[in-house]
């Protein structure tokens, strides 16, 4: 049987790829270190996985999730009090917010309810894939922005012709960013949401890495740029700062009519979150705040190693800005897949090519810093033994 016309525009998704390699590396006996996934090894706060374990517990948990299908309230009013606290956001939490399944859930729901067919989405380039895969499936149009190195990999809206501007529907960006690293400015914030209003352009900011910041760099949120939530949405979740990236949980928040479409498409999608997720998420979002700092000062002590290794390797490198990514040019005369092949198959060490996040991330790659510190170490020892430098 053939399947719908639409999947053959979709190539394949980069971390499946990853994984098949991954997987046959390993079968051929290879010890392969992955710095190519950002999934971190660290646990899930205690706190956080005892309120799981008393919830689920809880037979008044075990039906479909209660409250609306927005999500709990008790959910959606402590992430309006968590963006209030940590952004300085004012949200109505009966409106301006909605639980997800993981913001990747989001990211589909979002385009099911803006997008039309025919309908052209703005996407940075380099940029995470899914978007681009979304953006397919509701019958849109994906149009490569470019984001440059020389520019902080921040869009530059003159760049951008006015006939460009006038017929996108919407835009999808994210800072901090994956995969290079780089963040976002108050002013930035404000230029974008002022564009968009100019030309009707719907935003879709995606900040899963808002607390992955580091030393002075500012926690930002699209939300709190003037008019922010005239324009769009922003989605955030609660994998990366609480190591929870396998329980699926989210939110989007923003523009209430927004937040409605989008609420409609879920609930003729799922049955919503399950309760006992929702109140570990409370936990999270009121008590574990002490392990972002924790895991900070871990990312960046792993940075810092990895980076030292890079420049003994003759990389520019550089310490990221914010997420848990390094972005690396690759060596001259190198394009970013065979780069990446080179350090599997001399080091044993999975790295993720640049161009898989769009044409302008030819010539890079990333690496992750979500691995444990003794993988790191050897990773970086076989990293410099495959690049002649040990």
């Amino acid at each position: 049987m053939k399947p719908a016309d639409r999947l053959s525009r979709i190539p394949p998704y980069l971390f499946m790829t990853l994984r098949k390699k991954i997987q046959a590396a390993r079968a051929a006996g290879v010890d392969v270190i992955s710095l190519a996934i950002g999934d971190p090894v660290e646990p899930t706060p205690q706190a956080v996985i005892d309120e799981l374990c008393r919830a689920a517990n809880d037979p008044a948990n075990h039906p479909y999730p209660t409250d609306e299908e927005k999500g709990m309230m008790a959910f959606r009013s402590a992430v309006a009090g968590w963006y209030a606290k940590r952004y300085g956001v004012t949200l109505d939490a009966a409106t301006e917010i909605l639980a997800l399944i993981g913001s990747k859930e989001g990211v589909h729901h979002f385009c099911l309810a803006v997008v039309n067919p025919g309908d052209t989405v703005l996407v940075t380039d380099p940029g995470y894939p899914a978007y681009k895969a979304s953006i397919v499936i509701a019958g849109g149009e994906p149009l490569p922005v470019a984001i440059r190195a020389e520019n902080d990999f921040l869009i530059d809206f003159s760049e951008i012709p006015s006939e460009t501007a006038k017929k996108a529907r919407a835009i999808f960006l994210n800072y901090p960013n994956n995969p290079t690293g780089a963040v976002a400015t108050p002013a930035f914030f404000a230029e974008l949401a002022a564009w968009a209003k100019e030309y009707d352009i719907v935003v879709c900011h995606d900040n899963p890495y808002s607390e992955v910041v580091y030393g002075s760099t500012p926690r930002l949120s699209f939300l709190a740029a003037p008019g922010a939530k005239d324009v769009g949405v922003e989605f955030n979740s609660l994998s990366k700062p609480y190591n929870m990236t396998g329980w699926r949980i989210g939110m989007a928040m923003g523009n209430r009519d927004i937040i409605a479409a989008m609420s409609k498409v879920k609930e003729n999608t799922d049955s919503g979150i399950f309760n006992a997720i929702q109140l570990a998420g409370i936990k999270a979002l009121s008590d574990a705040n002490d392990n972002v700092d924790k895991m900070l000062s871990i990312y960046q002590t792993r940075a810092k190693v990895l980076v030292d290794t890079l420049k003994a390797c003759g990389l520019s490198a550089s310490m990221p800005k914010g997420t848990f990514y390094v972005w690396v040019r690759v060596p001259e005369g190198k394009t970013s897949a065979s780069f990446a092949e080179e350090i599997l198959d001399k080091a044993g060490v999975v790295i993720t090519p640049g161009n898989g996040y769009g044409a302008n991330g030819e010539g890079f790659v990333r690496f992750s810093l979500t691995v444990a510190d003794h993988r790191l170490a050897l990773a970086c020892s076989r990293i410099k033994k495959a690049m002649g430098r040990s």
